[in-house]
């Protein structure tokens, strides 16, 4: 079951139709970062309350066995490699499994990178939102070996919004810190 899963996965990853769109997406047709969230203090959010910094936003959950750790762990070193700069940047965590991630484990989760980032999660209506708003995908996938019996097919890209919450770039998973950090530099 593990095998066929990892497979259809992978072959998900692979598609060229589900890639070439959302690149068409993200680079062809501008798009704003639109949502209305909880926080991981359970506060709402929307794009509004970051209006006039930078927004690193990435989709992903906190039962993620690596893309999701390792990719934060390159935000939280590009935050640090920031230094004075990183008050212009603020760099967010929107899960795509709202049923395990609540504030309170959003809030565990966001804070052991130690690089301020907000955790937002929300309905099943909201994330439906969201993923009409970005180009982004997501789908559950049974796996009984899994927390909760089931895991999380993604995309893996980190997005990065200007300050009037417009699309800027994106990098794909595996961009170094230092070639994420050069490239915001340039920007900000």
């Amino acid at each position: 079951m593990a095998a066929t899963a990892a497979l259809l996965y992978i072959g998900l990853l692979l598609r060229p139709d589900a890639v070439s769109e959302n690149e068409r997406t993200a680079n062809d047709s501008p798009f704003f970062a639109e949502f209305e969230l909880t926080d991981h203090r359970g506060m709402a959010q929307t794009q509004r309350d970051f209006s006039g910094r930078w927004m690193l936003i990435f989709f992903g959950f906190t039962n993620c066995p690596d893309i999701c750790p390792t990719t934060l762990s390159e935000v939280a070193a590009v935050m640090e490699g920031l230094g004075g700069e990183a008050e212009k940047v603020q760099p967010i965590f929107i899960t795509i499994d709202p049923e395990r991630d609540s504030p309170m484990a959003l809030s565990q989760y966001v804070e052991q990178f130690e690089a301020g980032i907000i955790g937002l999660t929300g309905t099943a209506n909201q994330m439906a939102a969201i993923s009409d708003s970005f180009p982004i995908f997501f789908e559950r996938n049974e796996e009984a070996s899994a927390p909760g019996g089931y895991t999380m097919s993604h995309t893996s890209n980190l997005f990065l919004f200007d300050p009037q919450a417009g699309y800027s770039t994106s990098w794909p998973y595996g961009t170094s810190a230092e070639e994420i950090l050069a490239d915001l530099q340039e920007r900000i």
